[in-house]
């Protein structure tokens, strides 16, 4: 409690600092310098750290193997074996967290069919993947960004900004609202034969966005065409080929964060998948060091200097010693043996450490083991249920923006105005947890009569979407009561044979016959 409110100061009393320092330079001076610090800052170097270790860009593979030298200090050295062997835990727990919150589409509930239906159409496949694509980068980066366009055919949609890319101007010290942000990113372009690299620079607010290029820490504006450097947010062509364009009436950027604090993954466990690389590596060094595995002893040998020695003992599996009548000769052995079951437990250790630091779960859990019932596997689920209970606070706080950008869409397209309605939209986040399903379907039967069927059917492990369920549910019951009348005559009188044939063959309870079904009275 105390570091935020000492961070919430500290912010306050940087943007003080800022708005005075800024009225002694230009807006462009201002954005330089900014760009500049943001650009080597600890923050965005941890942050591309963990997208490049996600990739399999560990530190391990650009170590170099050092020995003492003279004086005592490290020296490289270039003869021995530097294997640089990468055994990617953090990627597995970067998918794991993701896929555990993100893999399986979210379900939409709310009181206006009409609006769900049209919300269906935007979130579909596409949505879903650009989402779960989003949730891995605020996990490698503590932050992703959504952003709300329409592409070359007209389509409202999303794409995501890895957090490296963007340098965000928030208006509050909870980073909930933006004031402005600037994209960063590098461009290839051949000027003649020469191939060169361009720092692209774009700031978005709410007047559209500007464009400019990095030169030497300068911002030079970018004229696209020889017009102009400045556009609006959106230019779309509608259907009778007009082209529109408008700006949205917020900064038009989404944050996804992976907590409340935007720290990135790898920063928790770095240090952990460094000692996992380590440990790999040196063993299979020492596995291919056998010549230094054994320490040869020399007595009285017939050579100039030790390189020679090792020269012919590779060479010719032999070396020559010298027996001057006094000193007899020989090469007597030291045996240096590697127990590779100490490496096995350090890994071991780390890989654990690993699992729990980054509050994920381990799938070869014993608790896994023969039949496991749905405590053991909540219990198991535990570290990465908790965390993920963070992540979906921040997920729905992203969802709430989406729609807001959304009833612009439908409002902007005539689809109708649905402006408030998403306060009365429930998005789901279906968690992808292994379950003991002949558990929680006895747990739903047992149910029955104490909670909704709706509420019931959204927890049966067989069902995704549970408004579908309902309705299939109810077209089968009318279905099943159109049968069962149809077993009646049109007199209401059910066949009791059930065959249809007549249960009156002699009319005595033909009313025609003035008897109604008794015997006539002589």
């Amino acid at each position: 409690m105390f570091s935020s409110f000492v961070d919430a100061i500290t912010l306050k009393l940087s943007n003080f600092i800022l708005k005075r320092t800024k009225a002694h330079m230009t807006d462009l001076e201002f954005l330089e310098k900014e760009l500049a610090a943001w650009k080597c800052s600890p923050h965005r170097m941890m942050q591309i750290k963990g997208f490049l270790y996600y990739e399999g860009d560990h530190d391990v593979i650009h170590r170099k193997r050092t020995m003492i030298g003279e004086g005592g200090k490290l020296e490289v050295v270039e003869n021995l074996p530097n294997n640089r062997i990468v055994d990617n835990q953090y990627a597995k727990m970067v998918n794991q967290k993701a896929n555990y919150l993100f893999g399986k589409p979210f379900t939409l509930t709310g009181e206006n069919t009409a609006y769900i239906e049209l919300l269906k159409k935007i979130f579909d496949k596409k949505f879903m993947r650009t989402l779960k694509s989003a949730g891995k980068a605020a996990y490698n980066g503590g932050i992703a960004w959504l952003y709300p366009y329409y592409n070359e055919q007209g389509k409202f949609a999303f794409r995501f900004f890895p957090s490296y890319e963007i340098l965000p101007f928030w208006k509050d010290s909870e980073h909930t609202e933006l004031d402005f942000f600037i994209r960063h990113y590098v461009t290839i372009a051949y000027d003649g034969n020469q191939r060169k690299f361009i720092e692209k620079v774009e700031l978005y607010d709410l007047n559209g966005i500007h464009l400019f290029v990095l030169e030497g820490g300068k911002l030079i504006p970018d004229i696209v065409n020889n017009k102009t450097t400045d556009f609006p947010h959106v230019t779309m062509t509608d259907a009778a080929g007009n082209i529109q364009t408008f700006n949205w009436r917020r900064v038009p950027l989404i944050p996804l964060k992976a907590n409340e604090q935007e720290t990135p993954l790898i920063k928790k466990v770095k240090s952990l998948q460094d000692g996992i690389n380590v440990m790999l590596s040196d063993f299979e060094n020492n596995m291919q060091e056998d010549a230094r595995n054994t320490i040869l002893v020399l007595k009285n040998y017939d050579g100039t200097n030790l390189g020679e020695f090792r020269k012919n003992l590779a060479t010719y599996g032999a070396v020559k010693v010298r027996y001057d009548g006094e000193t007899k000769g020989g090469v007597e052995k030291l045996e240096i043996t590697i127990n590779a079951d100490n490496y096995k437990t350090i890994v071991e250790i780390f890989k654990k450490a690993l699992i729990e630091n980054a509050m994920g779960y381990d799938a070869k859990d014993d608790r896994l083991s023969g039949n496991p019932n749905q405590m053991n596997i909540q219990s198991m689920y535990s570290d990465i249920d908790t965390d993920a209970n963070d992540t979906e606070s921040e997920a729905q706080a992203t969802m709430d923006d989406v729609l807001w950008f959304v009833n612009c869409h439908l409002a902007n397209t005539g689809q109708g105005d649905f402006e408030g309605e998403e306060i009365g939209v429930n998005v789901v986040f279906n968690r992808d947890m292994l379950m003991n399903e002949s558990d929680i379907i006895d747990n739903c039967q047992k149910s029955q009569g104490i909670i909704s069927d709706e509420t019931i059917i959204s927890m049966h492990p067989w069902v995704d979407d549970p408004q579908l369920e309902m309705e299939r549910l109810k077209k089968q019951k009318e279905e099943a009561q159109k049968e069962m009348l149809a077993q009646y005559d049109p007199f209401g009188t059910q066949n009791q044979n059930g065959d249809g044939a007549d249960d009156d063959p002699d009319n005595k309870g033909d009313p025609s016959q003035g008897n109604q079904g008794g015997e006539v009275d002589e």
